[in-house]
């Protein structure tokens, strides 16, 4: 597909085909939708057994494969998956740009496959979408873009100003509000691209691949932005992306999609501490602090009765110790054991992470004889996984 067919096609996603359409409804489908969230308990999004497929020369492609979650009210969901995985056909059943071939979602527990075209539009105006390449209209200044789905739905020239200029406030944009996309960074467009989204005061913000085309400084100063958005607002935001640095920063949640499939799903520090899915662990493991080169040049299973060290991984996954590591505890291997590698994250009150030490490996037999354990698998001092990684000869 085009660069401009793809851009043409987003921004009919943004204004939803609400030009013959007044801002006001009476819609009583549409109405449950705005006022079903005094339901205690109720989730803001189910998603009941979804499936997908596409037609291709080689077969039908399975996209989604009986998808089921939930997500919360105000709660910031990530979707994450290898690229084709499905997160983006996923998001789009929310607002129904893609329809499925079987399974419902449900928005304060209406099915959104149940509404007729009038109420899809009314549903998507309470459905913001930022995107990946921002779309923003290049012929207009910042102002004309946020408030573009305002004034094609019919709003007073004068209620858009106010709204515009609270939102670009919001964004820290007031000042840009005259400039032209042209004029802007990658960061200032998705600043932009989020004002447009939050136009008509929505629920739900939907974001797709939203920091991947950013620089990194730019990426951390919309993650802050979005979560800052999502606790003002009330907003349940739910993202898709590749990077799992993305999920750690700002997800209360995550769910990882291989092949079509949920395979993993639950709180980002439980998933990130003990993941269970090779998937999930492919995905996590450029954020794990691996052995380092120089050290695996030199390791070997055996040291054939010559001196050396022991490498030793400490493993915490932030269950039974969130507070941290306690140097106490590690002293416990002795005066002669050497911290080398690793590093902790605090995730949602949560440290987890891993240490390399090394060790005579005579300390580490009395270290075990002490202890009462094995080589490998066993709980030891405050870390939740202790691994036998192999040996490193002396140097002579």
């Amino acid at each position: 597909m085009s660069i401009a067919l793809n851009t043409a096609l987003n921004i009919s996603a943004l204004i939803g085909a609400q030009a013959s359409l007044p801002a006001p409804t009476t819609d009583k489908s549409a109405a449950r939708i705005h006022t079903a969230p005094a339901a205690a308990g109720r989730p803001h999004l189910v998603f009941d057994n979804i499936s997908r497929q596409y037609p291709s020369p080689a077969g039908p492609v399975h996209a989604l494969r009986e998808v089921s979650f939930s997500v919360r009210r105000g709660e910031i969901f990530g979707i994450i998956g290898r690229s084709g995985a499905g997160k983006s056909t996923l998001l789009r059943t929310i607002n129904a740009l893609e329809t499925p071939d079987s399974g419902t979602v449900a928005i304060n527990g209406v099915n959104v496959g149940s509404l007729d075209e009038d109420a899809l539009v009314r549903l998507r105006r309470r459905v913001g979408m930022i995107f990946q390449h921002f779309n923003l209209l290049s012929a207009k200044t910042v102002r004309d873009n946020v408030g573009l789905p305002l004034r094609v739905a019919g709003v007073a020239p004068e209620q858009i100003r106010v709204r515009v200029d609270a939102l670009l406030d919001l964004v820290g944009l007031r000042d840009k509000a005259d400039v032209y996309p042209s004029k802007l960074s990658g960061g200032q467009k998705q600043r932009v691209g989020i004002a447009r989204a939050l136009v008509h005061e929505p629920e739900i913000l939907l974001c797709d691949e939203a920091t991947s085309a950013l620089d990194p400084e730019s990426t951390q100063s919309i993650l802050t932005l979005l979560r800052d958005i999502s606790s003002k607002m009330g907003l349940t935001v739910v993202l898709i992306t590749h990077d799992m640095a993305v999920i750690r920063e700002i997800c209360d949640r995550v769910l990882v999609l291989n092949q079509g499939q949920v395979v993993e799903q639950g709180d980002v520090w439980r998933v990130f501490g003990d993941p269970q899915a090779e998937a999930t662990r492919a995905l996590l493991r450029p954020l794990q602090h691996g052995l380092p080169a120089d050290l695996a040049a030199q390791l070997t299973d055996d040291l054939h009765n010559t001196a050396g060290d022991v490498l030793l991984s400490l493993r915490f996954n932030g269950a039974a110790h969130p507070q941290g590591v306690s140097l106490q505890q590690l002293a416990l291997l002795g005066p002669d054991a050497t911290l080398i590698h690793g590093g902790l994250d605090r995730i949602r009150g949560h440290a987890q992470g891993s240490l390399l030490v090394s060790l005579p490996v005579a300390s580490w037999e009395s270290v075990k004889a002490r202890k009462g354990f094995g080589n490998t698998g066993d709980r030891f001092h405050g870390a939740d996984f202790i691994e036998v990684l192999g040996y490193v000869p002396a140097r002579t």
